[in-house]
């Protein structure tokens, strides 16, 4: 991966410093995190609130930019916990979740940019640096990983029935464009939102650590249960590294997508086992 320097428009955040040691301003930072497991994991909301609510007050007593930094992080998650986070690709449910999504997002986005007015939270697609052979030579390796670590996940577990089985154009087409939308959104809101407005109070590890637990426990909820930490913990470690080295949105959601349209494949498969038969489980 190339290691491009930040500039205006990045979404890195303005003036970070932070490169290591240990601060205060980790407890808050983990009381969030925290929260998102709670919520997501063990599904306890009164619990979950609650820890969100610490962590807001802790931030206070410490440091008041990292208060405002995290109260967006705290709407983002709140706006998606009211809704059920489920797979259920009917029109009412898409309306309802994609509506929360589009809060979890939006919000921070816009106290940032209008209210704040630091813009810390940036979505950078055209970076004007074309990607690298690495870059390119990766995206052919996401593929490779999906096809050895999907089939065997979703197959084997049985986890593959958290997802519909369609078989008609239609329950396809939706199968589809709800697992890249979501997919999208993940990087929007975890890497460009959460890891970025995190970035500016803590080192690069630290950050990440949080954030790939708020990354897990959702995805958790959503319906990738059984081993599924094993892999996607690491996977969202990986790409707020990426992030970091490309400054790039466009490029972590091209490698997301590309694993998404093996995910999609492989549910099609598993509940249509005549289909698409090239898998090895």
């Amino acid at each position: 991966m190339s290691n491009r320097s930040p500039g205006a428009g990045t979404g890195a955040g303005a003036g970070v410093s932070v490169r290591s040691g240990m601060s205060m301003k980790l407890l808050p930072a983990a009381l969030v995190s925290l929260s998102g497991f709670v919520l997501f994991v063990l599904e306890q909301k009164i619990a979950g609130y609650g820890l969100l609510a610490l962590a807001l007050i802790t931030a206070g007593l410490i440091d008041r930019a990292l208060l405002r930094d995290l109260a967006l992080i705290a709407a983002g998650l709140v706006a998606i916990s009211l809704v059920p986070i489920t797979t259920d690709i009917s029109t009412e449910h898409m309306l309802v979740m994609g509506t929360a999504m589009i809060l979890a997002v939006g919000v921070p986005y816009t106290v940032s940019r209008f209210v704040y007015k630091d813009h810390a939270v940036k979505f950078p697609v055209l970076t004007g640096h074309p990607w690298t052979r690495a870059e390119k030579w990766y995206l052919a390796a996401v593929v490779v990983m999906g096809y050895a670590v999907l089939p065997a996940y979703m197959v084997n577990t049985g986890v593959y029935s958290n997802w519909p089985a369609v078989s008609d154009p239609e329950g396809i087409f939706r199968l589809f464009l709800g697992t890249n939308v979501l997919g999208i959104w993940d990087e929007l809101f975890f890497i460009c939102t959460v890891f970025i407005l995190l970035r500016r109070h803590l080192p690069l590890a630290q950050a990440n650590v949080l954030q790939a637990v708020l990354f897990t426990s959702f995805l958790w909820e959503l319906g990738f249960h059984a081993w599924a930490p094993v892999f996607i913990f690491p996977f969202a470690l990986l790409q707020a590294f990426i992030f970091t080295r490309t400054k790039s949105l466009s490029y972590i959601v091209a490698v997301h997508l590309l694993f998404d349209f093996v995910l999609f494949l492989v549910l099609l498969h598993a509940h249509n086992r005549a289909w698409i038969d090239i898998f090895v489980y």
